[in-house]
């Protein structure tokens, strides 16, 4: 397997590119499902409603669901695709690589979220691969991607060492999917605009106004709703807060219980608005792997490492296209295209918010094929 890597290799290095074989010891799952069994509810809060952040009664049902949680399942799917390890900028780096079955398909790398992980992608590789070699990276610092061993891992880091990682395995062109981080870490490619780059495939991106009254001029009511949407999440989104300013203070509460993680990672269910469309299940999969890995201390980081970035804006000259769901941030597209020059394919989609990959597969997909397909026909 390592071999048939190594093999596309160029002018990059592949010697420390290895597989790898998930097994997590029965010691870790029994000492989980006993801290489980031990779980303190904190009391609900009046109506346990998610009005002040996730439920006790949410909590109490989840914590059931994950007592009887298969882990060895989701394993099993994990090894049934090939996961390799590799160091990128002194970092592990976890990855699965699918080639495709045509030898001449573009090469696509899919960036994860937070809190997701590459388990995202792992439902829809067969339907991708149809027409991608598929990369699908852990970034440093989660899941099998940890520890985090620096400091300084911001998104525009991590696009730098994914481009180093793409030339590693010998592909000379490639295109990037992602949302939330992984939209993040593909805009930033975009930014690089490596040779050979097809273009960045987003579901967000992340601009505001300027504070410039003619950007308002040509709003109309779906923009000023987008603006709403905005003060409505980050309203909820004291995550934000938190990881920017005092993340190890978070990641001693979250590296040390479950729950604690579990509740943290309300994102999933929208902040309780009622729209998300990810199941328990997948809910479960993501919090148990971090749990399993002990990586939240280093997912925590990005937000202070960006918060304390020093460097100035910049516009974005490379290919983007955005695919905005309906239950998600919602781009608005002219202060989109102040900050990226770039954007060429632009889609609005339903059924589907900020996890749309785990929500509505179908529909990312063929959103994705088009972008990359309109890059082929040089469109």
């Amino acid at each position: 397997m390592v071999d048939s890597v190594a093999a596309m290799s160029t002018d990059h290095s592949t010697s420390s590119i290895r597989p790898l074989t998930v097994a997590i010891p029965q010691a870790d799952l029994d000492d989980l499902a006993e801290r489980l069994a031990r779980t303190r509810f904190a009391p609900a809060a009046p109506g346990d409603s998610w009005e002040y952040g996730t439920p006790e009664s949410y909590l109490r049902d989840m914590v059931e669901r994950w007592q009887q949680f298969d882990w060895r399942a989701v394993e099993a799917r994990i090894n049934a695709v090939p996961n390799f390890l590799t160091e990128v900028d002194g970092q592990p780096i976890h990855f699965v690589h699918v080639r495709s079955a045509n030898p001449d398909a573009p090469a696509l790398l899919l960036a994860h979220t937070y809190p997701g992980s590459f388990l995202e992608f792992l439902p829809v590789i067969d339907a991708l691969a149809e027409d991608f070699h598929l990369v699908i990276p852990s970034m440093p610092g989660f899941g099998f991607s940890g520890p985090l061993v620096d400091r300084g891992w911001t998104m525009a880091r991590v696009a730098r060492g994914y481009d180093e990682l793409m030339r590693r395995l010998g592909y000379a062109s490639y295109g990037v999917h992602g949302s939330d981080g992984g939209a993040m870490i593909g805009r930033e490619l975009a930014v690089l605009d490596p040779d050979g780059f097809l273009g960045a495939h987003v579901l967000q991106l992340f601009s505001f106004p300027s504070g410039d009254p003619a950007e308002f001029e040509r709003f109309g009511p779906k923009e000023y709703a987008a603006l709403e949407h905005m003060q409505w999440f980050q309203s909820v989104g004291g995550y934000n807060a938190m990881n920017s300013s005092r993340p190890q203070t978070i990641a001693a509460s979250l590296s040390d219980s479950p729950v604690g993680q579990l509740a943290y990672s309300e994102l999933f269910e929208s902040f309780g608005n009622g729209t998300s469309l990810v199941t328990a299940e997948q809910v479960l999969e993501q919090v148990t792997l971090y749990w399993l890995t002990n990586t939240a201390a280093g997912s925590v980081r990005y937000h202070y490492e960006e918060a304390h970035a020093q460097r100035e804006p910049v516009v974005s000259t490379g290919r983007i296209g955005v695919a905005v769901f309906e239950h998600d941030f919602q781009t608005i597209r002219s202060l989109a295209e102040r900050d990226n020059s770039g954007v060429q394919h632009w889609s609005e989609l339903g059924g589907g918010g900020h996890f749309a990959v785990m929500e509505n597969p179908a529909a990312l997909v063929a959103d994705v094929r088009a972008f990359f397909a309109a890059a082929a026909d040089g469109r």
